[in-house]
C-alpha cells in the first residue's frame, strides 16, 4: 500500500486532477460505488494539494465536478437502462436495500439525493434510481451539485490537513517513516469503508438523518 501512495504522491500537475477525476467519476456514475474507493481518491487529492503537486482551489474543482458529472450519468444510465441494471447480478442481493433506498426517494425527493451522497450504498443508487422514477433533471442537478460541493470540500480537505501532519512527519523523522504512517491512514479508510459495506449488507437499511 505504501508504494501505491508514493506513486500517486510523486504524481504532479495534470495526471494528478486526471485519476482523482477518474476515480471519483467512476464511482458515481453507475453502480461501482461498491467497488471504487471515492472517498480515497479525493483524500489522496487533498493530500497532493497540501504538498504542492496540486492546487487546492484546482482540486476542490476536480472532485466536486467529478462527482457532480458522475451523478449525472448514473442519472441518464436510469433513465434509459434502469430496469435492466435492476435486474443486474451485482444487485441481486441488494434488493432490499434497493426497495429501500426507492422509497427513501419516493418520501424525500431531492433531498434524498443530497443527504444519500453521505452513505456508501445510497450514493452509488440514487442518481440512477432518479432517472428511473422521472424525476426532472433540474431538479435532480439543483440536489446533485449542492452534495457533490459538500462532500467534495469535505474529503479533500480532510486529505489537505492529513497531508500537512504527512509533511511535518516527513521533515522530522524521513520520508519512509512518513509514508508508512500515510498508508496506515489510507488502509484505515479503506478498513472504515469494508466494515461499512459488510455492516449495511448484514442489516436492515438504515435512512440517512437529516
Amino acid at each position: 500500500m505504501s508504494h501505491v501512495i508514493q506513486n500517486v504522491l510523486s504524481l504532479h500537475g495534470l495526471p494528478v486532477y486526471a485519476l482523482v477525476f477518474l476515480f471519483v467519476f467512476v464511482e458515481d456514475a453507475i453502480f461501482v460505488g461498491f467497488v471504487v474507493p471515492g472517498e480515497t481518491a479525493a483524500v489522496l487529492g487533498g493530500v497532493t494539494a497540501s504538498l504542492h503537486h496540486s492546487n487546492l482551489p484546482a482540486m476542490f474543482a476536480t472532485v466536486v465536478l467529478a462527482a457532480i458529472i458522475g451523478d449525472s450519468v448514473g442519472y441518464e444510465v436510469g433513465r434509459k437502462f434502469g430496469p435492466t441494471l435492476l435486474r443486474a447480478p451485482i444487485l441481486a442481493k441488494h434488493m432490499s436495500r434497493l426497495d429501500a433506498a426507492r422509497e427513501f426517494l419516493a418520501r424525500r425527493g431531492g433531498a434524498a439525493v443530497f443527504l444519500g451522497r453521505f452513505t456508501a450504498f445510497f450514493r452509488a443508487v440514487i442518481p440512477a434510481l432518479c432517472g428511473l422514477s422521472g424525476m426532472r433533471y433540474g431538479k435532480f442537478l439543483r440536489w446533485n451539485a449542492i452534495g457533490g460541493f459538500c462532500w467534495g470540500i469535505a474529503f479533500v480537505l480532510v486529505g489537505y490537513l492529513a497531508g500537512h501532519s504527512y509533511a511535518k512527519v516527513e521533515k522530522t523523522l524521513g520520508r519512509s517513516f512518513a509514508l508508512v504512517v500515510l498508508a496506515l491512514v489510507v488502509v484505515g479508510l479503506i478498513v472504515w469503508r469494508v466494515r461499512e459495506h459488510r455492516r449495511e449488507a448484514e442489516s436492515p437499511p438504515v435512512e440517512p438523518q437529516v
